[in-house]
């Protein structure tokens, strides 16, 4: 009589292991390189709706409970009414009256697969029509949290004015 037994221990295995290694592979979290490359086309896609002023899918990369906090005024509030303040520039920015750009460069990036703090500097050009640009640099931090439909920030935070110094110490190489 022909055993099958070692057939059958072979084909078990030859089903369990890619299974086992699949699933492997796909409990494992990502990286913290490519988590910082999420971020990284976060920060690219806030650049990209401000320069055309995009305010629907600017409004969108922030969670809807989402705080500001203004240390120059010394104040905190929902994003919706910083979100009030700031949509007449991306209705200028869109209509082609100004021109409106932002970049970020970090400091410091503590990330997580669900969560992200961030801290660094961003430079906001503004250039009415006719006028001259208007640069602003501004030390912040940024609270993110990953959700199903992609990072989403739940605080900003703008610190202080940052000086051209800082911003240049901050360059990537």
């Amino acid at each position: 009589m022909k055993s099958y037994k070692h057939s059958f221990v072979g084909l078990a295995w030859v089903i369990f292991l890619p299974v086992a290694l699949i699933a492997q592979t796909q409990s494992q979290p990502p990286s913290v390189s490519e988590l910082t490359a999420e971020l990284d086309a976060f920060w690219a896609e806030v650049s990209r709706t401000v320069q055309e002023g995009d305010f629907e899918g600017y409004a969108a990369l922030y969670h809807e409970d989402a705080i500001m906090v203004n240390a120059n005024s010394g104040s905190t509030y929902p994003i919706g009414n910083a979100l009030e303040i700031w949509k007449p520039g991306f209705d200028d920015t869109k209509a082609g009256r100004m021109a409106a750009s932002v970049e970020f460069r970090f400091s410091k990036r503590m990330i997580d697969e669900n969560t992200a703090f961030e801290t660094g500097i961003f430079r906001y050009v503004a250039q009415p029509d006719g006028e001259e640009a208007q640069v602003s640099l501004i030390h912040f931090d940024a609270l993110s949290i990953k959700k199903e439909s992609g990072w989403v920030m739940m605080m900003e935070h703008q610190i202080t004015q940052a000086t051209q110094q800082e911003w240049e110490a901050l360059r990537e190489d």
